[in-house]
């Protein structure tokens, strides 16, 4: 018997037609941007099933973060039919091979599909993808459509981003880019265009959200979750309301690099995680931040290299503690970073003491970058990818218990998140307790 596809007598609703027939007419580049509950997910594994029988090749399902996986996709069954949703999308007879390990299926064309996090997008190996679904693109790493799209460009393979709405961040200029520029599909759906909910049961979310979280934030959160609005604030996010503020006072726009005045940077150290670095001048009471870089793996070499491209003539740099631990360079004497960075030319290097213990984190970083925030003016252009960190940022929620807990979350955004804590803790000098050695 010939296999049907899409399989499990799947079709799309009506008001999924109109994203679906753009795929299926060869749309490359689709923004999908509906509310909770919308059928995203579905939608994009039915048509990578197709996909993946029309052009052999590897397609992939991009969460932000691997560890979601499994729970959000792979193990997830479809309330309405008991069945795995993988298993609606990828019917056992057109499977060759299908590893539980990795979360991958080989399919008996020779295509593959698999679930990857954009958490680690540039250490997967193998062959590159033809097509790839950025699944809750909102809070995904930006950085992995940028390390992607130059090979789905080269290959002609696609790319869909469904999302709900969280904040005024990337997934917002995405969608606004997609509505307007010529071959992509933009679309903004609200509970009200589509018939998944009905007025009374949208009134029931209402009321049972606010009851959790309470009338500000559990309205913000139900417009948010049910009628895309970008306005309101991701939950549990540190700078939210800071960030929100600079963006309506005009604070985040065109700050150019000023030649007549010295340029600070403040970083945050990694070299198997992503390393950071915010430039900022400092003119008439403002902390103006003009740019902002990150990238993975390179030692310190290369970021002063990138450095000096920028032309910038610089002043003081501010380092996290583990500036001062040691580090193998190219010679046979294991150097501290802080050597290391001297001997290339990034001095005067400040060390800035910080802590581990959460409480202070919570209690003195997180206040420090609030207030500090308030006379900050950003470079958009420049700092696009850090403004988002610095939206982005935000404390771990119990799924289970329902509430925000006393930990920030460790994603992409944690990288210019704690680049920009080194710089309002020691520009301003913020001292405590020291509990580095405890």
């Amino acid at each position: 018997m010939d296999l049907i596809l899409p399989h499990n007598n799947w079709r799309p609703r009506d008001d999924q037609m109109d994203l679906w027939e753009y795929l299926q007419g060869g749309g490359l580049r689709a923004v999908e941007c509906a509310h909770r509950r919308f059928g995203k997910d579905d939608v994009a594994l039915h048509y990578a099933a197709c996909a993946s029988q029309e052009r052999i090749g590897n397609y992939w399902h991009m969460l932000p973060q691997y560890n979601q996986c499994r729970k959000a996709i792979w193990e997830a069954v479809n309330p309405k039919t008991g069945m795995r949703r993988i298993d609606e999308a990828f019917p056992v007879e057109m499977r060759k091979s299908f590893r539980e390990s990795d979360m991958s299926i080989k399919f008996k064309n020779g295509s593959t599909w698999q679930l990857v996090g954009s958490d680690n997008f540039n250490a997967l190996v193998g062959s590159p993808p033809v097509g790839i679904v950025y699944s809750e693109y909102a809070l995904a790493n930006p950085e992995a459509w940028a390390y992607l799209s130059p090979i789905l460009e080269e290959n002609g393979g696609w790319a869909i981003f469904i999302s709900t709405s969280r904040g005024n961040n990337h997934f917002k200029r995405l969608v606004d880019h997609a509505r307007v520029a010529p071959g992509w599909f933009g679309q903004i759906l609200t509970a009200d265009d589509t018939p998944v909910f009905s007025p009374e049961r949208l009134e029931s979310i209402k009321a049972d959200m606010i009851a959790t979280f309470g009338e500000e934030m559990g309205l913000a959160l139900y417009m948010q979750e049910y009628f895309c609005s970008f306005e309101g604030a991701v939950l549990g996010a540190y700078f939210s309301k800071q960030m929100s503020l600079a963006r309506k006072e005009g604070r985040i726009g065109s700050y150019p690099y000023d030649p007549a005045l010295e340029v600070d940077t403040a970083w945050d150290l990694g070299v198997d995680d992503s390393m950071s670095i915010w430039f900022i001048q400092h003119k008439f009471g403002k902390h103006v931040v003009i740019d902002y870089y990150e990238n993975t793996g390179y030692g310190l070499e290369h970021y002063w290299k990138k450095m000096e491209e920028k032309g910038y003539r610089y002043g003081n740099h501010y380092f996290p503690h583990d500036v001062e631990a040691r580090e193998m360079t190219n010679s046979e004497v294991a150097q501290s970073r802080k050597e290391v960075a001297e001997g290339l030319g990034i001095k005067p290097v400040i060390v800035v003491s910080r802590a581990r213990k959460m409480d202070i984190i919570i209690q003195v970083h997180i206040p420090a970058v609030r207030n500090i925030l308030g006379s900050c003016c950003f470079d958009e252009k420049n700092c696009v990818q850090g403004i988002s960190a610095l939206e982005g940022y935000r404390a771990e929620y119990d799924e289970e218990k329902k509430v925000l807990t006393n930990r920030p979350l460790h994603d992409w955004c944690s990288h210019g998140a704690s680049a920009f804590i080194t710089f309002a803790v020691g520009y301003n000098g913020v001292t405590y307790k020291d509990d580095l050695d405890d």
